[in-house]
């Protein structure tokens, strides 16, 4: 009966977004492995696929350049040492090629920006919230505003929102990394061994991440390979709704809540690149960015077991400390007449 009603309740949603019983289906396992069924009202939308794409009524030099942006989004080290330095693809965080529920699937982006972001306090289009994935999630250098690879990225994201409604005024399906309920305790020494039993396997016990022949497998959670202190998922609650609705790979939802909001914990406080908004010092940045992003990370905290000042450093990993050009740059309503 109950699975009965998980169905009923998924078709229902289904039905309202306008989707397919068919598209549906892919919706009703996600129910059966344990994530929450849509609630009424919710938007439900399946991306289409790049097999959709080659059967898509569209020109083919628009085909060509979503091709592009697939190819870059899921394999994201052919920028390496030019708009990548560190060991992410976007793919890394987005699973299932940008299209996975409760993975921060990408297409919602194309559909409620620009909007106002609190992470710069301005309002955000697509590039920029893409340029922004560079800066932090890469620890790199974006590609410009309008060149042929940031056309390609928008394009794939875009794609994958097709038949979705903009700015759609229902809450949007699996969006984000949903974090579980945050126990009244967190261990950093619980979070360390539930690492070691579950998490490295793909990433190491010491957070480099995993390799075969010199090429990246699984990326490394902390170190100069991973992101830098401005990333999203430094913050706990991001962290530990990733780690909760998609880890290990394969085994989502396996991990109880508490196992879960450990390993962010434990993962969050060890050392990255720096913010590349550094001031050139720990607590000053810690002021400036504190009350809109760093309040809900480790940034400038104090290890417990080692009395380590998190962040109070001036390593920027691979980048070195050229500054990303979209960060600081100016918005309008700054320039002079």
């Amino acid at each position: 009966m109950k699975l009965r009603r998980t169905t009923l309740a998924v078709a229902s949603a289904a039905l309202a977004a306008g989707m397919s019983m068919a598209a549906s289906a892919e919706y009703e396992k996600l129910v059966e492995m344990g994530y929450p069924a849509p609630k009424e009202g919710d938007l439900v939308h399946v991306p289409p696929t790049m097999a959709d794409l080659e059967e898509a009524d569209i020109h083919p030099e628009l085909k060509k350049v979503i091709r592009r942006g697939y190819d870059l989004f899921t394999n994201t080290q052919q920028l390496r040492g030019e708009n990548v330095f560190n060991d992410m693809n976007c793919s890394s965080c987005h699973l299932g090629e940008g299209r996975q529920p409760f993975s921060a699937p990408v297409w919602p982006a194309a559909v409620t920006l620009p909007d106002f972001r609190g992470k710069n306090q301005h309002v955000n289009n697509l590039e920029e919230r893409i340029a922004g994935c560079f800066a932090y999630s890469m620890n790199g250098i974006p590609p410009e505003y309008g060149s042929d690879d940031m056309l390609a990225l928008s394009a794939y994201h875009r794609w994958l929102a097709k038949g979705a409604p903009m700015y759609p005024d229902q809450p949007i399906y699996g969006r984000g990394f949903p974090a579980p309920e945050k126990p009244e305790e967190l261990s950093y020494a619980r979070g360390e061994q539930a690492y070691l039993d579950n998490c490295a396997v793909c990433h190491s016990e010491d957070g480099s991440g995993h390799y075969e022949d010199g090429e990246y497998v699984f990326p490394a959670p902390w170190g100069d390979g991973s992101n830098n202190w401005g990333a999203g998922i430094v913050r706990t609650h991001t962290a530990a709704g990733f780690i909760k609705n998609n880890m290990p790979l394969g085994q989502p939802l396996s991990l109880s809540d508490q196992e879960a909001w450990d390993i962010a914990y434990y993962m969050t406080r060890q050392e990255r690149p720096q913010d590349p908004r550094y001031t050139g010092d720990v607590e000053e940045t810690l002021e400036k960015f504190g009350p809109t992003f760093h309040k809900n990370s480790s940034y400038g905290q104090v290890r417990e077991h080692d009395g380590h000042r998190l962040a109070d450093h001036a390593n920027f990993g691979e980048k070195g400390d050229i500054v990303p050009w979209n960060v600081g740059v100016p918005r309008f309503e700054d320039l002079e007449d």
